[in-house]
């Protein structure tokens, strides 16, 4: 009789340890895991650093259209390539003094 009362308290041993370990199995993976909450996070962090980027990039992107626009044949900014010509090519007029 002791024999067959022990029986089903093995059992019942062996699946609430089964059933637990797969609970903290898939917990761990939810929370772990490659598509997990901390994963999730990770992602968001890293979309709204490269969002930043992007809006940097666009503007610097603008900004060269601008000054190409600015030099190209139908529309020609003399103090801008009057800047970029002493800029680049160090040039100067002939009745400026240079002080270094």
């Amino acid at each position: 009789m002791s024999g067959s009362t022990s029986r089903p308290a093995f059992k019942s041993a062996l699946f609430i340890t089964l059933s637990f370990s797969l609970a903290m199995y898939f917990t761990f993976a939810a929370v772990q895991g490659d598509f997990g909450l901390f994963r999730r996070v990770e992602i968001e962090a890293e979309s709204r650093v490269l969002v930043a980027e992007r809006e940097l990039l666009q503007a610097q992107v603008a900004r060269m259209e601008n000054l190409t626009l600015r030099l190209s044949d139908e529309f020609l900014d003399l103090d801008l390539l009057d800047e970029r010509a002493r800029d680049v090519l160090g040039l100067i007029r002939t009745d400026e003094i240079v002080i270094r």
